[in-house]
């Protein structure tokens, strides 16, 4: 008798399994990748190269789905929203991340309670650009004329709390000059301005200065990494342009809604890997002057925590806030 009772319970064991398809099926239908800002900017472009690579390694469409705006907020908070189930993810980065929590007066999520940190995937540095009127060619020379003309320049950047921003409030920190911050909605946007005079500087990812520097539309001065880009190997630090220590790193990965299944976070964190790994992604990051970085969720989760700590002293320091 007990015999028969166990054949019949892993009979209905068996047939629960087929009736409700595991872990194993994941994905069987699109993913959706929310980037929290314009199609066009730096995030866009690199994360539609890492999602088709995702898509052909796993099977399914990976949709990006643009929702620029408040910081990341508003394609933060669609994520926070969406079920925990792996068909939503988003790009979550320095602002999201780490940034918004002391630049922003109230944040409607909490990073380690809302969210699921997958892996980071890249990092990158800004350049310091001028329009081609600006009567100067490098940083020393920038530094001489905004300290004879205060608050007579004017810098863009895609939003309140990127590196484009706040980059710059650490430049003028550690310099003494004062210029004028004009946050847009879109690095696209903020370029067109600086190209046709509107604003006179921005210091934003090299997949956006690069093309137009290289180009002459504007005027490259320095990099914010630490050593000289070799995409850019012309372009000399900022470090080393009379701005010693100075550094700026821009970096992003992917995120998911709290509670996302450790099964799926484990399955998309080695998708993620082999991704980046690959010739197609790895060259065309190197191509916009940034540098594949998978980490563990655990390493993402301390990089978001060390990056708050850092830039929450810029934003004291400064007096850093939303426009």
């Amino acid at each position: 008798m007990r015999k028969r009772f166990l054949l019949l319970n892993l009979a209905f064991a068996a047939l629960a399994a087929v009736a409700m398809p595991g872990l194993a099926a994941y994905p069987d239908k699109p993913i959706r990748l929310i980037v929290p800002s314009a199609a066009g900017g730096a995030p866009d472009v690199l994360m539609r190269s890492l999602a088709l690579q995702l898509s052909q390694q796993m099977g399914v469409p990976i949709v990006i789905d643009n929702k620029p705006g408040g910081s990341y907020l508003i394609g933060t908070m669609d994520l926070i929203r969406s079920p925990a189930d792996g068909y939503t993810l988003a790009y979550g980065n320095v602002v999201s991340l780490a940034t918004n929590r002391s630049l922003l007066a109230n944040v409607p999520y909490d990073v380690d309670k809302d969210l699921t940190l997958i892996s980071n995937t890249l990092r990158l540095s800004n350049i310091m650009i001028v329009n081609n009127s600006v009567p100067v060619k490098n940083v020393p020379e920038l530094i001489a004329y905004a300290k004879k003309n205060p608050g007579k320049l004017a810098f863009a950047s895609d939003g309140n709390g990127t590196t484009a921003h706040l980059g710059v409030e650490l430049f003028k920190s550690m310099t003494g000059t004062h210029l004028l911050h004009v946050p847009y909605r879109a690095a696209t946007a903020a370029i067109t301005d600086l190209i046709g005079g509107g604003v006179q500087l921005m210091m934003i990812n090299t997949p956006v200065s690069g093309p137009h520097a290289q180009a002459g539309r504007v005027r490259a001065l320095g990099i914010s990494s630490s050593q000289r880009s070799p995409a850019y190997p012309d372009i000399p630090t900022i470090a080393e342009s009379g701005v010693p220590g100075f550094e700026v790193v821009a970096w992003g990965g992917i995120v998911g809604p709290a509670n996302l299944p450790k099964d799926i976070v484990t399955r998309l964190n080695a998708e993620i890997r082999t991704a980046l790994a690959s010739p197609a992604v790895r060259d065309r990051f190197k191509a916009l002057g940034a540098d594949t970085d998978p980490t563990t969720p655990e390493e993402f989760r301390e990089l978001s925590r060390r990056e708050t700590e850092k830039w929450a002293k810029v934003i004291k320091f400064s007096g850093a806030k939303v426009d």
